[in-house]
């Protein structure tokens, strides 16, 4: 018997205010039963990052051809695809050219900077590609906050990030390894 994903429920209030972008979002997210609470967290940390009205969770892990995160057109195009981890350089180029924009969130500490080694020459000739790291202690504390029900806050201004719940507040400075031309 197969196990099931494991619902999340998230009432994220979002004031972010480099992009002049201030909403409250309802997320429901289905973690698969490989997921980490962390990679999880870094989901929705992306999801807040990036938000838009029609940004969206995808299948991720349940699917290949999808990212964990993507924001599509009124026409179906997509024009965001957001991927959490590190994914191998077949998996950009496809949605280099599938997207308008892709955005990589890498986490995980040592295993992240020997990925970014391997990868960052290769990653020079996509144009439309921009790879943030979070830095492991902000990965693994975002991870502390995950609960079934959750109700986050999350401020963006001048880069920097504090995500909390009523009783916890992060502060996150995502690093930039490579920004989108």
């Amino acid at each position: 018997m197969a196990l099931k994903a494991t619902i999340f429920k998230v009432d994220l209030q979002l004031t972010d205010m480099d992009r002049h972008y201030y909403e409250n979002h309802l997320l429901t997210i289905a973690r698969h039963p490989s997921e980490t609470d962390e990679r999880m967290m870094v989901r929705i940390l992306a999801f807040a990052l990036n938000a838009t009205e029609n940004l969206e969770f995808t299948k991720g892990l349940s699917a290949d051809d999808e990212p964990s995160i993507w924001g599509k057109s009124l026409s179906g195009e997509i024009e965001t695809w957001i991927d959490v981890g590190l994914p191998d350089e077949k998996v950009i180029r496809k949605a280099s050219g599938r997207a308008v924009q892709v955005v990589i969130y890498t986490y995980g500490g040592n295993a992240a900077d020997i990925w970014w080694e391997q990868i960052k020459t290769k990653l020079n000739r996509f144009n439309n590609v921009t790879v943030i790291n979070l830095p492991e202690i902000n990965s693994q504390a975002l991870a502390q906050l995950a609960t079934r029900t959750m109700q986050l806050n999350c401020t963006i201004e001048d880069g920097q990030v504090w995500i909390g719940d009523t009783l916890h507040t992060l502060e996150i400075t995502p690093i930039s390894l490579k920004q989108s031309l």
